[in-house]
C-alpha cells in the first residue's frame, strides 16, 4: 500500500505541474508569442533530432549478432499411429 501512495502523490505533482505549464505557456504565448513560437519550435526540433543522433549512434556502435550456425534439422512430423484393437471389429475383411 505504500506504493500505491506514493504512485498517487507523483500523479497528483504531475497533474499540478502540467496545469501550472499549460497557464505558464498561455500567459508566454500572449505576451511574447515570436519567441515563444520560436523557443517552442526549436525544442522540439532539437528533441526530434537528438532521438534520431541516438538511435543512429546505438545502430553504428552496436555489434552484429553472432550468425547461428548449428540450426538442427526438423524431421517431418509423423502421424500418431492408431492403438490395435483386441476385439478385431474395426479390421477389414479379406
Amino acid at each position: 500500500m505504500c506504493f500505491m501512495a506514493n504512485d498517487r502523490a507523483i500523479g497528483g505533482g504531475i497533474l499540478i505541474g502540467s496545469i501550472v505549464g499549460i497557464i505558464l505557456y498561455g500567459l508566454l504565448d500572449f505576451y511574447w508569442w515570436q519567441y515563444t513560437l520560436q523557443v517552442t519550435a526549436f525544442v522540439a526540433v532539437f528533441i526530434l533530432l537528438a532521438i534520431l543522433a541516438w538511435i543512429g549512434y546505438t545502430m553504428a556502435t552496436t555489434p552484429p549478432p553472432e550468425p547461428i550456425t548449428d540450426i538442427p534439422e526438423m524431421a517431418p512430423e509423423k502421424p500418431p499411429e492408431k492403438p490395435a484393437s483386441s476385439s478385431g471389429a474395426d479390421e477389414k475383411p479379406k
